[in-house]
Parts: structure tokens; C-alpha cells; sequence
């Protein structure tokens, strides 16, 4: 991918005087005596990385945790898994997140253009103690598990910060969710007490879940619980459709006989206490359950927040995502920096893309979170919000979910805001945040990733294990970090944990990503390497050939797979690119010979494909991302193992069984 040599933004003097970054250089320069105000970014995340019992007691120490810290930053640093962080800690996730008991607004919430609301910070407080007596009341306490089926309500959130006062541990999944795809996931970590909705809007329709909930509790027997959560306005209130549901209350049942409660009792526990339980994507096999440390969560939020996106106190956080992928989990530690939420739920194409920035304008939103498909599929129906929305109070545009693509960035400062920050993001769920991401103090250039995250030892490394820049390799971690896993559930010995992410190269997390260190210290993402193409021995990074094919107006979007070719033939595959295309358009010569010439031109032969097949809808994971693995099972005539993950996994057929790839 080729990218400018100018910033395509660079932030103006004043900005950067006034950025949490510059206050942090400033209190470390203090602390530590190590030069570092008025420096650029890189000997700052040199000293983080030199000498991260400093780095990491400042972060603590700048973001005021509530705890205590202890002695002792880091024992056994070398270790990769097995340092531990902050062992003399003591901490608690929620009270950290609920400093506040004020009547300014702690959250709002949009459900599409049906619902509205918000909640002070006395009014959250209030809900959360009634919500965690309510817990304690019914035998909930220390290492126990609370579940969530629920749409990216503040009920979600109310749950979240009971669940970890107690010192119970959270895991959620979005009500878009199949009951074995929930089953999948929460059965195997046998929760006491389940969250669920009534249902949900989804582009105007009321999707009903009460039968998908009763199903679900019938089948998993930890479950003491089930609170009904009112939403979508189906009759839950003592009828039959809760009675239908096993353990079933509903919310204010559960609730009043706490109504009186107005205090917390905060759990204070030791920093690598269990947090959150993740989930892989769960495509070729039942969902890898990870789990995370309230501390390392904690810490690492409040970096990334404060000191890559210039969160401030009174600032205005917003990210699109449901509670089933771990931006929720990211958005939400926003309160611990004194920002207010923005929460979101349903299609962000209502009002034909425009609401999520008609929510901008409304609530003088100064962070916007979204996926890089979001960004590409308003920039396909052409949509322009600078020209419709006064977007004044923006500061920084967030993407994740996939790499995106430098006309993406274009799109961005010509029709959205020319003057914001925009900080294209990559990590995980494995780390319940970023190891790339964004730097407020630092210029942004057109397709790349800014930099590699405070206290983060991220290198690219080639196939022998050697540092490479400006070529494409292995996105890596060298160093310990306090966000990497506790672990997986159930896995002892830690067997599947370290197979997951240091059997390739020793003593180093390997994320799975391909990827490129540019000259500038920034990043570019090509796809996930288990995707990576290899035509004739040659490594392609599936977001290449993405960038060229989405540039054309009638490609809605698309993905490539490599098959094996010829068939049984392991040493070799033939590029196989499928495209949706735009209204009732069909796939002819002219349009196949148009999108493999611009592939051509802009990358080299190699990436253009042996084969343009057109489908009627692209599989994608409930996060939206597309799952190049489980199309290339199909292809090859291998079983998806869990379809339940999938958004849409009616999508799989159109690739079944096609004609045109047996020749």
C-alpha cells in the first residue's frame, strides 16, 4: 500500500500544548527526571518501553486509580506469559468507573429513532447499588459469573459495574446471537445469573428474543437467574411470556425489594483479579473463552483513552459497537477519564447513514468510534456530513474492525472533517484493546496507523524472526504487557494460551496480524496472516487486493480467498476473489477484465486473481467482520464448525458448490 510522503493532518501547536499526552510527558518529566516534555512521540515510547515500572506507575498515577498501587510494579518483566503486574495492588474495576455521584450526564442513549435517554452520574450510582445488592441478595460473590444478552442498553452497563463490585466476573454476547452461539459461549463458563432483553430494533423492526431466552435457560442449568430486561415493548411484566422463561424476573421485580439502596460495597482485589471474560470469533471451532484482569483493563483503558485519543474530563465518547464485541468493553472504561458515554444501538443506517451524525450534532459528541466499513459504505452512497452536519465539537475519528484503506482516509478529511484526529486502531479481543492505534501529539498520513501504543514492544517481524521495516511480516509484541490474558477458561495448564499466541516465535506474543512498519514508525495491516494469501509461494495481504477492488463504484464490497489449485495439490493456491455488487448489477467480462486491470496496476500480477465470482451477500462475524477461513472451508468442501458466529451464515451458500472453481 502505498502512502504520502506529507501528513495528510498534523495537529496545530496549540492542540498539541493542550493534549493529555503533553500533561503526562510533563508530570513523567517530574517523576522521573527523563526529558521528555516538548520530545515527539518516539523517545517517549522508547523510555515506556526501556523502563516500564516508571511508564506504568505514572499511567497509574496520571489516571488516578483508586487503589492501592503497592511496592512492586512488575516481577519476572522477561517473562512471556508469567510476568506479573502490580502484585501488591489492590484495586476495584467499578469504583474506579463510578468516581461520580453528580447530576451531570453520565451516559446517553439512541436506540435508532425509537428510544431516547440519558443518566446522571447520581443516577447510575443509584442503579448500579440497587443492581449489586440485588446480586449479593440472591448469593453472587467473588469469582461467580454474570451474563448478558442484551443490546448496548445502559442496563448493559448498570450490570457490567455491578457484576464487578462484587468481584464477579462479566461476559456478554449482543441479542443478535443464535441460542447456540449463546450456549457456545456461556455454557462452557456456567454463569449464575443471566441479563436478557424483551428484544430489540434493528433498522425500524422489532426483533422479538423472549423465545430465543427461554431456550437458552432451559439448556444451561448453572443459571439461578434470568432478568428480564424491558426494551423493544413486549409484555414482561409478570405474564405468561416470563413465566415461559426459567428462573425468570423481571428487571423491576428483581430489583425492588433493593429500591432503598444507595451505597456500594466495593470489592478490593488484587489487579489480575478476573475481570471479563472475551470470546474468539468461534468460526472453525466452539469460541476460545479469554479471560481479563480487572487492573490490566483498567490501566490499559485508561492509556489508550487519555494518552493516544485525548479523552478529557467533560469529553463526549462515542463508539459504534454492540456488546458482543469488546469495543463495548473499551467504550465504557471511558468513565474512569471523566468523559461521558454516547450509546448506540441498532443500524447506523437509519435516515440513510445520517443518524449517527445527527447524534454528533445532538450531543456535541467529540470522539467518534466506527469500523472501517462503516466509513466505506457511506462514502459508497456518497454521503457528505460536512456539507449537512456542524460537527464542532469533533475532534478524533476512531476506526477498527478492519484495515482502513487510504482512500478511506481521504474520505474522511474531505467529507467529514478536514480538522480532527483520525486515528485508525488495531488490536483485539486477546488484549481487550489496541497494540496500534493513535497519537494526538502526531501527524497523520494517509493509510497508516499512527504508531505502536505506549508500553507496547509491537515490531513486525519476516519468517526467520527479524525486526523488517517497510516490508511485510508477522505484527509481534516483544515485551510483557499488564493486559495480556489471565488466560483461557478451563485451560490448566495454559496449554491452548500459549499455543494461541507464543508457539511461533519464542518468548514473543505473535498477534496474527500481516503486517508493515513504515518509514514514518507508523503501521499498515494487511489481514489476518491465517487469511494471508500465497500464490506460488508469494505472501498477499487479503486488505491489498480489498483497497483496489472497493474503489470501483459498482463493488460493494467483496473477499478473496486462496484455493488450493490444482485440486489436492497442498504446495500451491489460485487467488479467488468473490465481489457483491451494487443494485441489480451483474458480474460480465467487462466489469471481471476492469477490476483485475486496476488490481494490476496498482499492485502486481500476482495479486490478480485467477477467478471473480459474484455472490449476493459477503459472511461477516458479529463484529462485521468478514471471515475469509470459513468461506475457504466451504470452497474446499470442509465444515464451518461454528455457524452460530456469524452475523449471516445463510451468506455461506452462495459459495457453495460453485461450478466455476472445479476448473
Amino acid at each position: 500500500m502505498n502512502t504520502s510522503t506529507a501528513p495528510i493532518w498534523q495537529p496545530s501547536a496549540k492542540r498539541i500544548a493542550g493534549t493529555r499526552l503533553t500533561a503526562f510527558m510533563a508530570a513523567a518529566d517530574k517523576r522521573w527526571n527523563r526529558r521528555l516534555a516538548g520530545t515527539d512521540y518516539q523517545p517517549l515510547h522508547a523510555w515506556s518501553i526501556e523502563h516500564p515500572e516508571e511508564f506504568w506507575a505514572s499511567v497509574w498515577e496520571f489516571g488516578d486509580v483508586r487503589g492501592e498501587m503497592g511496592s512492586t510494579v512488575v516481577v519476572d518483566r522477561e517473562k512471556m506469559p508469567g510476568a506479573q503486574w502490580f502484585p501488591e495492588a489492590r484495586l476495584n474495576f467499578a469504583e474506579n468507573l463510578l468516581r461520580r455521584r453528580d447530576a451531570a450526564d453520565a451516559l446517553v442513549f439512541w436506540g435508532e429513532d425509537k428510544v431516547r435517554g440519558r443518566a446522571s452520574h447520581a443516577e447510575l450510582y443509584r442503579a448500579v447499588a440497587q443492581t449489586a445488592a440485588a446480586l449479593r441478595g440472591m448469593g453472587v460473590a467473588r469469582g461467580d459469573r454474570v451474563a448478558a444478552y442484551l443490546p448496548n442498553l445502559p442496563a448493559a452497563l448498570v450490570a457490567m459495574l455491578a457484576t464487578a463490585s462484587i468481584g464477579a466476573i462479566f461476559s456478554s454476547a449482543s441479542p443478535d446471537f443464535g441460542v447456540q452461539g449463546v450456549v457456545d459461549r456461556f455454557g462452557q463458563i456456567e454463569p449464575k445469573v443471566l441479563f436478557a432483553c424483551d428484544g430489540y430494533w434493528y433498522n425500524g423492526k422489532v426483533i422479538d428474543c423472549l423465545g430465543k431466552v427461554a431456550e437458552i435457560a432451559a439448556r444451561m442449568s448453572s443459571l439461578q437467574r434470568v432478568v428480564l430486561v424491558p426494551y423493544a415493548g413486549n409484555a414482561v411484566g409478570g405474564g405468561g411470556d416470563i413465566a415461559a422463561v426459567k428462573h425468570g424476573v423481571s428487571l423491576a421485580d428483581f430489583l425492588a425489594p433493593f429500591a432503598a439502596e444507595t451505597e456500594i460495597r466495593f470489592e478490593q482485589l488484587p489487579f489480575d483479579h478476573p475481570l471479563y471474560i472475551m470470546y474468539s470469533s468461534g468460526t472453525t471451532g466452539v469460541p476460545k473463552c479469554i479471560v481479563h484482569s480487572a487492573g490490566g483493563a483498567l490501566l490499559q483503558h485508561l492509556k489508550e483513552h487519555q494518552l493516544q485519543a485525548d479523552v478529557k474530563p467533560g469529553d463526549r465518547l462515542f463508539y459504534f459497537t454492540t456488546c458482543g464485541w469488546m469495543m463495548w468493553n473499551w467504550l465504557v472504561t471511558g468513565l474512569a477519564s471523566g468523559a461521558t458515554l454516547l450509546l448506540y444501538d441498532g443500524s447506523p443506517f437509519v435516515g440513510r447513514g445520517n443518524i449517527l451524525f445527527d447524534y454528533a450534532v445532538a450531543e456535541r459528541m467529540t470522539h467518534f468510534g466506527t469500523s472501517a466499513k462503516f466509513i466505506d459504505a457511506i462514502a459508497k452512497i456518497d454521503l457528505k456530513p460536512s456539507q449537512t452536519h456542524k460537527l464542532k465539537h469533533l475532534r478524533a475519528m476512531l476506526s477498527t474492525g478492519s484495515p482502513l484503506v487510504a482512500e478511506g482516509f481521504d474520505y474522511v478529511y474531505a467529507n467529514i472533517k478536514p480538522d480532527l484526529q483520525l486515528a485508525s486502531i488495531s488490536g483485539g479481543t486477546d488484549i481487550i484493546s489496541c497494540f496500534v492505534l493513535g497519537n494526538p501529539n502526531g501527524p497523520v498520513y494517509r493509510g497508516e496507523i499512527q504508531c505502536a501504543g505506549l508500553g507496547m514492544a509491537v515490531d513486525v517481524l519476516d519468517d526467520n524472526g527479524r525486526p523488517v521495516r517497510g516490508e511485510k511480516g508477522e505484527l509481534v509484541c516483544t515485551r510483557s504487557f499488564p493486559v495480556m490474558p489471565i488466560g483461557f477458561w478451563n485451560d490448566d495448564d495454559g496449554s491452548k494460551y500459549r499455543a494461541a499466541y507464543f508457539d511461533r516465535f519464542y518468548n514473543v506474543w505473535c498477534h496474527g496480524d500481516f503486517a508493515e512498519r513504515t518509514a514514518h514508525d507508523g503501521f499498515i495491516i494487511y489481514g489476518r496472516s491465517d487469511a494471508t494469501l500465497n500464490p506460488g509461494g508469494v505472501r498477499i495481504g487479503t486488505a491489498e487486493i480489498y483497497r483496489q477492488v472497493e474503489k470501483l463504484a459498482e463493488v460493494i464490497e467483496s473477499l478473496v480467498i486462496g484455493q488450493d489449485w490444482p485440486p489436492g495439490n497442498s504446495g500451491d493456491v489460485r487467488v479467488v476473489l468473490f465481489v457483491k455488487l451494487r443494485d441489480d448489477l451483474v458480474l460480465d467480462e467487462t466489469l471481471s477484465a476492469s477490476i483485475k486491470q486496476v488490481i494490476k496496476d496498482n499492485t502486481t500480477p500476482r495479486h490478480v486473481p485467477a477467478k471473480i465470482l459474484q455472490v449476493n451477500d459477503i459472511p461477516r462475524t458479529k463484529s462485521g467482520k468478514i471471515v475469509e477461513l470459513a468461506v475457504r472451508h466451504v470452497v474446499h468442501g470442509r465444515p464451518v464448525k461454528n455457524v452460530e458466529a456469524l452475523a449471516n451464515p445463510e451468506a455461506l451458500d452462495h459459495f457453495r458448490d460453485r461450478a466455476e472453481l472445479k476448473s
